[in-house]
């Protein structure tokens, strides 16, 4: 019984978030215009500047009172997602006056990003485990970067990962999980602007045994996640002390998801919508040939026409249709709205024997 009580708990979103009453927004590359990553910022001209994320949201955990200076460092980050596609893009573009990547090891200029794509909250290191019954090599095979994940994320990278997953699934930084690209025609020590593109898949579970039992974060339109994102800036090559300007108000978010900070997926905007018909369907018993379609149309829809391929129809959002004999069938939604009329096609997709 406890454990089926557990089991629920786990399902539901995390009780806090760090900054509540501030939700930032991830915005909605349509698909015809996702991002290519090479470094270029062009493809993100599209995203209105409301969706960027500056200096001005961020603190220095090392210095709380210390105000952010453009002339020392300034950062400023945009995010989009893809209807479909369980990636999340990142646009980090920044202005250090002393970029520092010249050593080896975690001695580079950072960008730290943990996301958690299904809200489920909790730690992501051994280190906050909630039990100490737990070993640190068995908390760390059993919960490091699980079911949130930390990049630290080279800015920029050379001779080395372009990142750094923190946790026992390196496999999360790499295709077919990942992507990234710079820009940028400074030196070590040298001030200068940087581009960095990337994308990253979230995961509800990546563990340690690799990714045949990964489960990705499935994104949808208006879903809450749970990110935040830290800078590390050196400025002296013979120290290790560096800032820490951080989205979240906690700096311990490296490690604890409950203090990341909530992002919403949003809805294309209104500018690249179109009035597109579409739709999908589920066979529900594949012996009576029962099937049910679902309008997915991007737009408003006011009437519905459905041919189902075997000469009937239906004026229904949302029917459910029984073929009277197996076939592949080729359907037909026909959709009318404000913003004029739309048709789909799908050829052979609904198949029932």
């Amino acid at each position: 019984m406890k454990y089926a009580m557990l089991a629920a708990l786990l399902c539901l979103p995390a009780a806090a978030l760090d900054r509540p009453g501030t939700t930032f927004k991830v915005f909605q590359f349509p698909p015809n215009m996702i991002p290519r990553i090479d470094g270029n910022a062009d493809d993100w001209k599209m995203v209105p500047e409301s969706y960027a994320i500056g200096m001005d949201q961020l603190v220095d955990d090392t210095d709380k009172t210390r105000k952010p200076d453009p002339r020392n460092l300034d950062v400023k980050v945009r995010v989009g997602w893809v209807k479909g596609l369980n990636r999340l893009y990142f646009l980090y573009e920044a202005y250090d006056n002393y970029w520092d990547f010249a050593q080896p090891g975690l001695h580079n200029d950072t960008f730290e990003l943990v996301v958690d794509g299904d809200l489920s909250g909790g730690p992501l290191i051994e280190r906050f485990q909630p039990t100490k019954e737990l070993s640190e090599r068995d908390a760390h095979f059993s919960m490091h970067g699980v079911q949130a994940q930390n990049y630290h994320i080279m800015t920029p990278a050379v001779g080395k990962d372009w990142a750094l997953a923190w946790g026992c699934n390196a496999y999360v930084k790499n295709l077919p999980y990942a992507n990234a690209a710079y820009g940028y025609n400074f030196k070590p020590g040298e001030p200068g602007r940087l581009t960095l593109e990337f994308w990253i898949t979230p995961f509800d579970y990546a563990g340690c045994e690799g990714p045949q039992r990964a489960v990705e974060s499935v994104l949808t339109e208006n879903k809450l996640i749970g990110m935040a994102w830290a800078v590390m800036d050196y400025d002296n090559p013979a120290s290790e002390s560096h800032s820490f300007w951080n989205l979240s108000r906690q700096h311990t978010m490296y490690g604890k998801a409950d203090e990341l900070v909530a992002f919403r997926l949003m809805p294309v905007e209104p500018e690249f919508r179109k009035f597109d018909a579409n739709w999908s369907f589920q066979v529900l018993d594949m012996d009576r040939r029962l099937v049910s379609f679902k309008d997915e149309t991007s737009g408003k829809a006011t009437s519905w026409e459905w041919q189902f391929g075997d000469g009937t129809s239906s004026t229904e959002q949302n029917p459910i249709h029984q073929y009277k004999s197996p076939g592949d069938y080729t359907v037909v939604l026909n959709v009318k709205g404000p913003e004029g009329s739309s048709r789909r096609e799908k050829i052979w997709d609904v198949a029932v024997r």
